[in-house]
């Protein structure tokens, strides 16, 4: 029997053949990653354990993001013991304020993940690099911890579910709508422990924004990770970026998967995931009538180039609707930089929205948009669970930067009219 995409990666970096489904395994990392507050927790792992130093400083990667420019007492220590940890180390992948940006947007942007890696990270969004054709996932800060040391993790190999797309998506949607509507057919729980494999002729009509987007919500799914092929479209991405040399990994043939979910591009619609799980999906169409308080754009989700675009395009030369906030967050210091050279900046300023430096803030409901007692937010971020993003009686909805910049203008949950933009 073949292996799937993820399968060929995991046996190669555990110095196998073949690998098989439940198949416990310990393979190599490529790339160790934790940010602000999980990596504390592992520095303090390390130090309980005895270990001295770290498998490899150019295979870790520490990024301030989540609570940077520090909010608080608390956050400025936990910085700190970062950056000491870091300074002792000589980790050549360090990124403090000025120069960091959410962790997820960040190192693809940097070149320091590519095709083929096997990546852990102490977050659970790590899933996100499968876009670039790696296996990434999210870890505990104890295996980071180990990883740090040791250099591997280990792994039972997952089964998969393919998903084969074909078409092409309308122009008022993103790769935030097509995996809002893949986890309202298949559950929080649908792919649980399994890896999710896209295929097919539709995956080259999306971008590399879309894709990062799509990996990246892969465990709001329960998957174990996400994966794309590598095509053309990663190979330029790639080019001139990346810092080690892509291997390209490619399902067998005869591969088997649990599943095979088909889905026509052209027939997803604006989709919005409504409170308390990101299963609950409606078409945007149907919410007009839900009164929101505040939109954030940005995250490790949505705060990348195409997504800023989207945002300007939709509110250029408009104006945000009287009682809401409106806060936008460029996902990296470069994202941030092509802002103001493109206008975009001013244009959000005009429109009366605020715009940050790169943070996870409002997402976890750490700060920069904490929601209120019986506020309601649209947010591109990636969960809607119960107090996400402040009050436990304040409401997430999901959606795409298209849906969520358009219902800034009418203070409603708003259908992205192909006109608006």
């Amino acid at each position: 029997m073949g292996m799937t995409m993820t399968q060929k990666i995991l046996a190669a970096h555990a110095g196998l053949e073949a690998v098989t489904v439940g198949q416990l395994i310990v393979a190599k990392l490529d790339m160790v990653l934790g940010n602000d507050i999980t990596t504390p927790v592992a520095i303090n792992e390390f130090q309980k354990a005895g270990f001295t130093q770290v498998f490899d400083k150019d295979k870790v990667s520490i990024v301030l993001d989540h609570f940077v420019p520090n909010k608080d007492i608390k956050a400025a220590e936990q910085s700190k013991q970062c950056r000491k940890f870091a300074c002792e180390n000589c980790i050549s992948h360090f990124y403090d304020v000025g120069k960091m940006g959410i962790e997820h947007a960040l190192l693809p942007e940097q070149g320091i993940v590519t095709a083929g890696d096997c990546v852990i990270g102490a977050d659970s969004h790590t899933c996100t690099y499968g876009a670039l054709g790696a296996f990434s996932t999210g870890v505990g800060s104890t295996d980071m911890a180990a990883g740090l040391s040791a250099g591997v993790a280990w792994f039972k190999v997952p089964s998969a579910i393919k998903f084969e797309l074909e078409g092409k998506l309308p122009a008022n949607c993103s790769g935030k709508d097509l995996i809002l509507t893949i986890i309202g057919m298949i559950g929080v729980d649908g792919a649980l422990y399994k890896s999710m494999e896209f295929t097919g002729g539709g995956v080259k009509n999306l971008s590399m924004d879309d894709r990062l987007c799509i990996c990246n919500m892969a465990i709001e799914a329960g998957a174990k990770n996400g994966i794309f092929p590598v095509d053309e479209v990663t190979l330029s991405y790639l080019e001139g970026r990346s810092e080690r040399q892509p291997v390209i990994y490619a399902a067998d043939e005869d591969a088997e998967y649990e599943r095979v979910i088909k889905i026509d591009l052209s027939e997803i619609t604006p989709t919005v995931s409504i409170p308390h799980l990101p299963e609950n999906t409606r078409k945007a169409e149907e919410l007009g009538d839900v009164k929101i308080d505040q939109v954030v754009i940005g995250s490790c989700t949505n705060g990348r180039m195409e997504d800023m675009q989207a945002a300007y395009r939709v509110l250029k030369g408009r104006k945000i609707a009287e009682g809401v906030r409106c806060i936008i967050i460029p996902a990296t210091m470069k994202i941030y930089r092509e802002c103001i050279e493109k206008g975009y900046i001013t244009a959000f300023i005009d429109a009366g929205a605020v715009v940050s430096t790169p943070t996870c803030g409002p997402c976890l409901g750490g700060y920069m948009g904490i929601l209120a007692e019986g506020e309601k937010c649209i947010a591109t971020t990636n969960r809607n669970f119960v107090g996400r993003m402040g009050h436990v009686k304040s409401e997430v909805y999901l959606a795409s930067p298209f849906t969520a910049a358009a219902s800034a203008l009418t203070g409603y949950i708003t259908y992205p009219s192909e006109e608006l933009l």
